[in-house]
């Protein structure tokens, strides 16, 4: 148990320079993603010829291939056809393609949820069709999307540890180099372990947070 102590004396203050890499692809990834989410599931809403057929081909191809692969794809596979990216800009991109995919289907489904009649009053009131979303529809939808938003960013942190396979030095890189030097698996896997638990405990804390003030908005 001493020698555990030490090695996380030792450890976690390394631990915690990959922390900022991973929480770096978690909310760049989120945050780009939520904006590609929402421009994919209101083509898909808005059945925009083509366009709408397009985005529910991209959705099911992203969720219908493993992450690891779309980084694959994306880092060692595109510069053969004279596409580069660094490998941060890499493993943004491949984190924000596959999340955003997710994040499109948890907005259409919310805005689906909102009351039909919500949507004629808004149209009734002389609202355009943008207008409408914009003002009436997507805040509705917001509120009762956050739990499943709330679900994939979490999930995203945890797969953020993907990126280490294009040496990356997020947590999990950091953890495998250490291993490299300490010859101690078993406790440096657990302190990242309990690492990643604890930054989805605080997102669970800030989506509870965001559930409260959404339900006593809606309840006034």
């Amino acid at each position: 148990m001493m020698e555990w102590l030490e090695l996380a004396m030792t450890a976690v203050p390394v631990l915690m320079t990959g922390v900022g890499y991973t929480l770096l692809f978690a909310v760049s990834a989120m945050v780009l993603g939520l904006t590609l989410g929402f421009a994919v599931a209101l083509l898909r809403i808005a059945q925009v010829p083509l366009l709408s057929q397009l985005a529910a081909l991209y959705v099911s191809l992203m969720r219908g291939t493993p992450l690891l692969v779309q980084i694959f794809v994306i880092y060692y596979g595109l510069p053969s056809v004279g596409i580069e990216f660094e490998p941060v800009t890499a493993g943004i991109l491949a984190l924000t393609l596959n999340v955003a995919a997710y994040l499109s289907e948890s907005l259409r489904g919310a805005m689906a949820g909102v009351e039909r009649g919500q949507w004629d009053a808004a149209l009734s009131l002389g609202l355009g069709w943008w207008p409408a979303v914009r003002y009436v529809i997507a805040p509705q939808a917001v509120r009762l999307a956050v739990p499943s938003l709330a679900n994939s960013l979490i999930s995203l942190i945890k797969d953020t540890s993907l990126v280490s396979v294009i040496t990356v030095s997020e947590l999990m890189m950091v953890t495998k180099d250490l291993i490299a030097q300490t010859f101690q698996p078993l406790p440096l896997y657990l302190m990242a372990a309990a690492i990643y638990w604890v930054l989805s405990a605080l997102f669970e804390q800030l989506q509870q947070r965001v559930e409260r003030h959404f339900g006593r908005a809606h309840a006034r």
